[in-house]
């Protein structure tokens, strides 16, 4: 079995001093390929490092709602022209992690111009885009819906009803799916996983966060998106190989790589 783990923030300090060896159990469980989004131009570098690094690890460059008020002085423009730049490095294969958060003080009215850009952009360069929505999916719907971006994206960390994956899903959309499944009280996000075709889902952990139900507090890993496709193949009544083959060639299409 091959896995794809479509979100995971492995370059992060806390992976510092066992990057390699969780990289090597992933490696033996059969995770060989990951992509790690963007969060701010300062972590960008380290992002393309750990993707230079490792074969089969690909990056996103983005401005993530949570860094904005630390790394933005609100110069759309060069904001623009940094991302355009960075698109360009090696393995850089998606726009994001970008999107709108409700839960934070940044107002909403600045989050919507920084993902303006963002999505100006994708649909530019013809690059995906990847999600991050908390609380506002009716807003980031109406936003999506100006730009009609032609190789769509991920709505990352998924978990609304059915109703709301189909029309992301029909807006050229994937469906981000952690974590968040094995948790039995999840249920509208079950019975939608449950529901989608597979062609619309990725698998993705969030490491070192959105850690599974039975180990809240502790560091999450990418070795868990073995457990995630399980409970997704059980859900679903697959098997988990069906699941690991459908989600991996979902993530290599979204994302264009070919090997």
């Amino acid at each position: 079995m091959e896995f794809f783990d479509s979100h995971c923030h492995f370059d992060f300090a806390i992976f510092d001093h066992d990057r390699d060896l969780v990289w090597s159990e992933c490696n033996a469980l059969g995770l060989n390929s990951m992509l790690v989004p963007g969060v701010a131009p300062s972590q960008w570098e380290k992002a393309a490092q750990v993707a230079d690094k490792n074969l089969h690890i690909y990056l996103g460059v983005g401005l993530h709602p949570w860094w904005i008020e630390k790394e933005f002085a609100q110069n759309f423009n060069m904001l623009k022209q940094q991302l355009a730049d960075n698109l360009s490095l090696k393995k850089c294969v998606a726009i994001g992690e970008c999107g709108l958060d409700a839960g934070i003080e940044t107002p909403l009215e600045v989050q919507h111009q920084v993902l303006d850009v963002h999505l100006q952009l994708a649909h530019e360069t013809k690059m995906p885009v990847i999600i991050h929505c908390v609380k506002a999916h009716n807003e980031l719907l109406q936003q999506l819906k100006k730009y009609q971006l032609p190789a769509g994206g991920v709505i990352h960390a998924f978990s609304g009803s059915y109703e709301m994956a189909t029309q992301y899903w029909s807006m050229g959309f994937r469906l981000g799916i952690g974590g968040t499944i094995t948790y039995e009280r999840a249920n509208k996000t079950r019975n939608a996983v449950k529901q989608l075709p597979l062609d619309a889902i990725l698998l993705e952990t969030d490491a070192p966060d959105m850690p599974l139900n039975g180990k809240q507090g502790q560091r999450n890993s990418p070795v868990n998106i073995i457990a995630i496709a399980q409970t997704l193949a059980d859900l679903r009544a697959e098997s988990i190989e069906h699941v690991a083959t459908h989600t991996t060639t979902n993530t290599r299409q979204l994302f264009k790589i070919i090997h």
